[in-house]
């Protein structure tokens, strides 16, 4: 009895601490252009949790993220999502609209023909993704 909740303890703790691992294995974006790499190579892969690390986190923006999964990529199917994680990402125009503002332009390998421009803020130090002007 004593070690079947034990083992249970142990498992629940063993889980809460891969989980918490998990969340702080991110590291912020050094600059404007990391942030936007990293989250559209999260994105590409599917690693939702990372796309979101770099989002900035407003209900505007989480609104919009949780939109885009259950409208484009939870319909995706298999081959789809094999093809944009391996997907190499093209960036065509990096802009610079002030010291915390940055217009980030790309396409990528698998859909080159699609073009987004997606704005990345710096806002306490960190730079982070802002899809309100996603376009």
């Amino acid at each position: 009895m004593k070690k079947t909740i034990l083992a249970q303890v142990f498992m629940a703790c063993a889980i809460f601490m891969a989980a918490c691992s998990d969340e702080t294995s991110f590291t912020p974006a050094e600059d404007a252009q990391d942030a936007g790499r990293e989250f559209i190579r999260a994105s590409l892969d599917g690693n939702m949790r990372k796309a979101e690390f770099y989002l900035l986190k407003d209900s505007s923006n989480n609104m919009l993220f949780e939109k885009w999964k259950k409208d484009y990529y939870n319909k995706l199917s298999t081959e789809e999502r094999v093809s944009f994680k391996n997907a190499n990402i093209l960036p065509i125009k990096i802009e610079n609209e002030n010291d915390s503002t940055v217009h980030y332009s790309f396409s990528n390998s698998y859909k080159s023909k699609d073009t987004t421009v997606i704005k990345i803020v710096k806002v306490n130090g960190i730079w982070q993704v802002d899809l309100k002007e996603l376009h």
